[in-house]
């Protein structure tokens, strides 16, 4: 009976707690919309089997957009190139590094007709202890870093992208803008 009343309460608890996040507008970390004038997408790379183009296909459908072959009438997402750079922080006393940051560059292209294109670069940066007694340990948690600073970068690209919404709004006001004076002064004339 206990054991059920423990069970009743923090099922309560857990309720109660996501309802109170529903309630003030919270959104799960990870929901970034891309602009909704976008449903489908086509992704080049630099190399098209690489860790960071399937994760960011993978965000790509994550935010419902049709991954599409490249045409000439649908935008595109170019990755131009990644690149991981170290550099040592800091020194052991016998002059061997301690501890190394490693970074991330993802540069890439988003295109859309009509309207453009704009470049973006996505940098992570992590730092990790470099302990030259363990070599193998040591690799592998960089290898483990590096996947982590993909993922967070492709993430990343979908948050810059959010922000496309208010460029192609901006494109289309100016398009609205051009074509009035023109449809005015065509209505003055007849």
């Amino acid at each position: 009976m206990r054991l059920f009343k423990t069970k009743f309460s923090q099922i309560s608890f857990v309720i109660l707690l996501t309802t109170l996040l529903s309630a003030c507008g919270f959104q799960l970390r990870g929901e970034y919309t891309v602009p909704e004038d976008i449903k489908e997408m086509s992704v080049t790379s630099f190399d098209q089997y690489s860790k960071i183009t399937r994760l960011v296909k993978e965000q790509l459908r994550l935010s419902q957009i049709e991954l599409v072959e490249p045409r000439k009438d649908i935008p595109n997402l170019h990755i131009i190139s990644e690149q991981i750079t170290d550099r040592t922080l800091s020194l052991y006393q016998n002059t061997r590094a301690a501890e190394k940051e490693i970074v991330y560059d993802v540069n890439y292209r988003v295109s859309i007709p009509d309207v453009g294109s704009k470049d973006f670069t996505a940098t992570m940066t992590r730092s990790y202890l470099d302990n030259p007694l363990s070599a193998l340990a040591k690799s592998a948690e960089r290898k483990l870093l590096e996947d982590e600073m993909r993922e967070f970068s492709a993430q990343q690209m979908m948050r810059q992208m959010a922000r496309l919404k208010a460029e192609i709004e901006e494109h289309e006001l100016e398009m609205l803008n051009t074509t009035e004076p023109a449809s005015t002064s065509q209505n003055t004339q007849s």
